[in-house]
C-alpha cells in the first residue's frame, strides 16, 4: 500500500492541494483512511487537520454503500460483472464472523482495527449483506473510522515513536 500511496502523492502533488489529495485517497476502496493518513505523512501535513479531512472523506461514501449497494449489486449481477460482484460479496462475508457474532460491537471492531481487508468500505458491505439496519451500522462504522484514524495517525505521524 505504501508504494501505491507514494505513487498517487507523487502524481498528484503540485496539481492538487495536499488536503484534496488526502480527501480523495480516503474515499478510494482498499486505500481508504489508512492510505490517506500515510499520504499525509508523506506530504508532511499536521495531525489535527489531516485527521478530520481523512475521517470525513472516508465516511462520505458509507451512507451510500449502506443504502444502495444491495440494489447496485442486484443490477450488476445481471451484467458481465456478476462474477466480480459475487467475489466481493464472498470476501466481505468471509470476513464478517465477528460482525455476526457481536453485532454492532463486532462491526465497530472490524472497522476500528486497521488490518488488511478491513475498514469502512468492507464493513459497510458486510453490514449491508448481513441486512443490518442503517441506524445499527452507521454509528459503529463512524466510531470505528475515528478509532482506526487515531491508530493510523499514531503510526503515520510518528507519534508512537515519541511515546515509546
Amino acid at each position: 500500500m505504501d508504494g501505491l500511496v507514494e505513487l498517487i502523492v507523487n502524481s498528484w502533488g503540485g496539481k492538487l492541494s495536499k488536503e484534496l489529495i488526502v480527501f480523495i485517497i480516503s474515499m478510494i476502496p482498499v486505500l481508504e483512511l489508512r492510505g490517506s493518513l500515510l499520504a499525509a505523512g508523506f506530504l508532511k501535513m499536521d495531525f489535527a487537520r489531516t485527521y478530520i479531512i481523512a475521517v470525513l472523506g472516508n465516511m462520505l461514501p458509507i451512507p451510500f454503500i449502506l443504502i444502495f449497494i444491495d440494489k447496485i449489486f442486484k443490477w450488476m449481477k445481471k451484467t458481465r460483472l456478476k462474477g466480480m460482484v459475487e467475489r466481493l460479496e464472498n470476501k466481505a462475508l468471509s470476513k464478517s464472523d465477528q460482525i455476526r457474532k457481536y453485532g454492532r460491537f463486532g462491526l465497530f471492531l472490524f472497522v476500528a482495527i486497521p488490518l488488511p481487508g478491513t475498514g469502512a468500505w468492507t464493513g459497510s458491505l458486510a453490514a449491508s449483506l448481513l441486512r443490518m439496519k442503517f441506524r445499527d451500522s452507521i454509528w459503529p462504522i463512524f466510531f470505528g473510522v475515528l478509532t482506526a484514524g487515531l491508530i493510523m495517525s499514531l503510526i503515520s505521524f510518528g507519534i508512537i515513536k515519541n511515546i515509546i
